[in-house]
């Protein structure tokens, strides 16, 4: 990251203060996620797409869905929908973008548009008031917005909700994951 001068060092104090607040808005939204979950917790397979800031959080959606409620998910870097998992998606692909609005959500609405053509279901992840986004997708769940590197902060929430959502749906035990060992040992 640049080095930051002191108007950016306020913004993103300004904005670091605000997260929690932001993040209740979202959690206010669980019903909603609930009822994104109930419509797909029958498939059997996710794609889960991000770029910039939001690809790790791309990946960390697909292993959420993956670890707790046994549904193969892949994490994907969105610039690279050509290179095989495209090839995967039909009208029983659920796919997950986090298509907020920055420097790559033109190409992010590109893609979402190469899904839809190939009959995708697609849930995307979007900062408020983002009137667009919700023309082109299935479901939207909306997020408010910040700066750019606070991004994953708030994406990642509406992930988690969707998985453990879910993951009860479908019967799993979400406090113990099968065959689900600590990533941490003691030799």
């Amino acid at each position: 990251m640049k080095n930051l001068g002191i108007l950016e060092r306020k913004e993103l104090l300004s904005e670091l203060e605000s997260i929690s607040f932001k993040v209740n808005k979202i959690l206010e939204k669980d019903d909603k996620i609930l009822e994104i979950a109930k419509r797909f917790s029958d498939k059997s397979n996710f794609l889960y797409l991000g770029r910039g800031y939001n690809f790790p959080v791309a990946l960390e959606g697909a292993l959420k869905l993956k670890e707790i409620s046994y549904i193969h998910a892949e994490g994907y870097p969105a610039a690279e929908i050509k290179h095989g998992s495209i090839a995967l998606i039909d009208e029983d692909m659920p796919v997950v973008f986090v298509a907020i609005k920055d420097s790559t959500y033109d190409k992010i609405l590109s893609n979402i548009e190469e899904v839809k053509a190939r009959k995708g279901k697609v849930i995307a992840i979007a900062f408020e008031n983002d009137e667009l986004i919700k023309q082109k997708v299935d479901e939207v769940i909306y997020i408010p917005e910040t700066v750019k590197c606070l991004t994953p902060l708030l994406t990642v929430i509406p992930l988690q909700l969707l998985a453990y959502h879910i993951a009860v749906l479908r019967g799993c035990n979400i406090d113990q994951p099968r065959n689900l060992a600590k990533s941490v040992t003691v030799e």
